[in-house]
């Protein structure tokens, strides 16, 4: 393989890298436990969350209003995402420390 075809290689995979990672950025995951569904996109970002009436009251649940469930949900959803940001944040922040600041592309 010579120098030219090497380079058109490396752009035909990093085109479709590219179009991977926008697929997974669209495409969302979720997961449901106990009355509680958690929603991730393809790259493992928290998206969503959502409470059932019967988890958060199993024995009267219809004793929980639905601006209850918004609140909690609004509550823990910001407090993931803000976790989240400070641990990515952080992981960048180490990474850089260790390239010398070299955006190193599929590292962080």
């Amino acid at each position: 393989m010579n120098m030219m075809q090497m380079m058109q290689k490396a752009q035909s995979i990093q085109k479709k890298l590219q179009e991977t990672q926008a697929e997974l950025e669209k495409t969302e995951y979720e997961a449901s436990t106990g009355g509680v569904v958690a929603v991730c996109d393809g790259h493992g970002k928290f998206k969503s969350i959502k409470l059932s009436k019967e988890t958060l009251n199993p024995e009267n649940p219809e004793s929980v209003d639905d601006d209850t469930i918004e609140m909690l949900e609004d509550v823990i959803s910001t407090a993931i995402k803000q976790a989240s940001e400070k641990a990515t944040a952080e992981m960048e922040s180490k990474m850089k420390a260790i390239t010398g600041g070299i955006n190193i592309p599929g590292l962080f």
